[in-house]
């Protein structure tokens, strides 16, 4: 009798997944509860379809889904619970070959135009491997009162991987760079929705480009960039909006002055330049570009909804990232604010990574507690515990996370 193989994985993760299969399962021996450990083949999802049930779809065309809080719990993302974000149509992943794809410099302000294989970027420039968190500007959205338009992400537009490439300020430096250079351009092979034209095309600073540890990765979590991340290269740069760390690269441009490629425009990615009223309508020319994020936090343990007996001890952890710095403190309430008590804080592995951190509560007494999380960078900007500067496009949404737990 055949055996369905999905039922049949399901059950060998019940038991023993590493002993019993001969596959190379990803993460398959620190997957956090509530998800089935998954093979390679995961890395090469092409459409909604594909993803797995933990995923949120917020939409299928183009692609935008999250996964639930609890499952960022690992220090290093795994890939397949990583948010999937596209601005318009995927390519036709199984017609790329890595080994003839190219990666173009150009632009205004670049000496000498160059062309990469991924082969030569590899032989030419040192390898590098670091953990970069990649956040969505609009991350979190959903809690902007009054609503804000765009997708209506939870809190779980954020992942940091490891990633394994070349820095750009090194291939930059190969391709010489004049003294006019103002900004970058990012280029991939995703199409606009209409097929016509690019879906997106963001950059950076020249100085963060020259100076910060921005990548041009081929590798993800000691993988191939799976195809829904990027494959098979990927720009990537922590701390910025996620939305200029292109996919599916193809090359990148030095500009004489601020990019103006798709998404560039205000008010895609922008906030006003100056407070407005919650609900207020600005004009374009008031908007200016986030060029870095903020300071923010996750609870990643325990899940709201959790039941605890009353005497026992609560374990509260998750991660805290701060755009461009680090994070200097984590504290937790479970008072709506009235107290606070601060967590133990690890530092990042690299710039840009973000920190985990851990809190024991004893909670006084049986009934329902809210457990809120707030951060503070090293310049001292803290988590708002309530709605952050309202924006048109809900960006930048930084207020405390929370989670609710009862005690019987």
């Amino acid at each position: 009798m055949a055996i369905d193989r999905r039922n049949f994985l399901k059950g060998a993760a019940a038991t023993s997944v590493t002993a019993m299969l001969p596959l190379n399962w990803a993460f398959a021996s620190n997957r956090p509860a509530g998800i089935e450990p998954m093979d390679v083949s995961a890395v090469k999802w092409k459409n909604v379809d594909d993803l797995p049930s933990h995923f949120k779809v917020l939409n299928s065309s183009p692609l935008n889904a999250f996964p639930p809080e609890h499952l960022l719990a690992p220090v290093k993302t795994p890939a397949d619970v990583a948010f999937i974000r596209w601005n318009g149509q995927m390519p036709e992943f199984d017609k790329i070959d890595p080994d003839t794809w190219e990666f173009t410099v150009d632009g205004e302000s670049i000496e000498t135009p160059k062309t990469y294989t991924i082969a030569e970027l590899k032989k030419k420039f040192k390898t590098h491997t670091q953990q970069l968190v990649l956040e969505c500007g609009g991350n979190s959205r959903e809690n902007f009162y009054p609503n804000a338009k765009g997708n209506q992400w939870s809190n779980t537009a954020v992942f940091c991987a490891e990633w394994t490439g070349v820095l750009i300020k090194d291939v930059l430096a190969d391709c010489g760079v004049k003294s006019d250079a103002v900004y970058t351009a990012h280029y991939g092979a995703d199409k606009h929705i209409s097929g016509k034209g690019a879906a997106i095309s963001r950059g950076v600073p020249i100085d963060a480009a020259m100076n910060e540890n921005g990548m041009i990765a081929w590798g993800m979590n000691g993988e191939d960039i799976p195809y829904m991340h990027g494959y098979p290269l990927r720009i990537v740069f922590g701390g910025r909006p996620g939305s200029v760390s292109q996919k599916c690269a193809t090359g990148m441009g030095v500009r004489d002055r601020v990019h103006d490629g798709k998404k560039m425009e205000a008010p895609a990615y922008q906030v006003p330049k100056f407070p407005v009223a919650p609900g207020e309508k600005v004009e374009n020319k008031d908007f200016k570009i986030i060029e870095e994020m903020i300071v923010k936090s996750l609870i990643t343990s325990p899940q709201t909804g959790t039941e605890m007996p009353l005497g026992k001890t609560l374990s509260v952890s998750g991660h805290a990232w701060a755009g461009m710095r680090d994070v200097a403190k984590v504290e937790v309430s479970y008072d709506y604010g009235t107290t606070w008590q601060k967590a133990s804080l690890t530092t990042p592995v690299n710039p840009t990574a973000w920190q985990q951190w851990k809190v024991d509560l004893k909670l006084p007494q049986a009934g329902y507690y809210e457990i809120w999380a707030r951060a503070t960078d090293t310049k001292g900007d803290t988590q708002p515990m309530v709605q952050p500067q309202w924006n048109p496009k809900g960006y930048l949404f930084n207020g405390c996370h929370r989670v609710a737990v009862r005690v019987v």
